[in-house]
């Protein structure tokens, strides 16, 4: 998707523009999971892959190529939207039970680790910089989850540990699916064709499960779900748009912005106001993620192990 408007920026403010447009837009998918309601986790992750699906189908069928995959791809692509189908489903568990603004930073744990796996799948490497950010990060995730083991003896409430835990998991997946997404698209595959194998992959992957949990829903959740496809959507589009006007490395710490809209649109409709610790694991997380971002930008003088 282009914007005409945007086409006389530079290539690096063009992509700042739709990073920020994606990241709204998935803020926006958090916030009408939640308004969603209480239905099953399953219907609400069908519907979100949905919108995705039709859409990128009728863009492959309109392409030169159609629906042609690689053969080297079909691995990669499996495999991603295995685990990026179970990502979904328990980032949409964590934002329905916890603060929305939690359960997007626990999921934007993810570059960290597609930076683990990619050094198992795609035999790269991190220096010591790279792990001290990871590990940070991790200790960020510790604030934002609080297990009771270390939190409740001071008086904590550690009631949300498992929803948070679940959120925490979703960023796993998350991040081991981007690294075979990674794994596909150096192979030369198609960005479209990895977004419809795994819309696709996921929506077939849940009709047993929705059926199995099928609850009759309102009009109004109805809505909130096809909104929920449509914000999703968007966010992937303008995403692929964004890392496609720019490298990834001069732009991806914007993707953070996530989770600012989340907690401003939790706030404004949800009434969600993130605890003390929350916000600290905030502030460590996304600190990492900005030194970590820095240091790969040549813009901190550490020499590189």
């Amino acid at each position: 998707m282009t914007l005409k408007i945007l086409d006389r920026l530079s290539p690096r403010k063009r992509g700042i523009v739709y990073l920020l447009i994606s990241s709204f837009s998935f803020a926006l998918m958090a916030l009408f999971i939640n308004l969603a309601g209480d239905m099953p986790i399953f219907m609400k992750a069908f519907f979100r892959n949905l919108v995705a699906m039709l859409l990128s189908v009728i863009l492959l069928a309109r392409s030169p190529e159609k629906f042609k995959v690689k053969k080297s791809s079909w691995f990669g692509l499996i495999m991603r939207a295995s685990f990026g189908t179970i990502g979904i489903i328990c980032n949409f568990y964590a934002i329905s039970h916890i603060n929305i603004s939690d359960a997007m930073i626990l999921n934007k744990l993810s570059p960290f680790f597609a930076v683990l796996t990619s050094i198992i799948i795609l035999k790269e490497t991190a220096d010591r910089f790279q792990w001290a950010a990871i590990l940070t990060a991790i200790v960020g995730a510790i604030f934002v989850v609080k297990p009771s083991f270390i939190f409740s003896y001071i008086g904590i409430d550690t009631t949300s540990i498992f929803p948070a835990l679940v959120g925490l998991i979703g960023g796993i997946c998350a991040g081991i699916a981007y690294a075979f997404l990674r794994k596909v698209t150096l192979k030369g595959e198609r960005s479209i064709i990895v977004v419809a194998f795994f819309s696709l992959f996921s929506c077939i992957a849940l009709i047993p499960f929705v059926i199995a949990t099928y609850e009759p829903i309102s009009g109004t959740q109805l809505l909130f779900c096809i909104l929920t496809g449509v914000a999703a959507c968007f966010g992937q589009v303008f995403i692929t748009s964004a890392y496609s006007a720019c490298p990834a490395k001069e732009i991806s710490i914007y993707d953070y912005s996530t989770v600012i809209f989340a907690a401003l649109l939790g706030m404004v409709f949800l009434g969600e106001l993130p605890d003390l610790l929350s916000i600290i694991g905030y502030v460590i997380i996304i600190g990492a993620s900005i030194l970590n971002y820095l240091y790969n930008n040549n813009y901190l003088r550490f020499k590189k192990a």
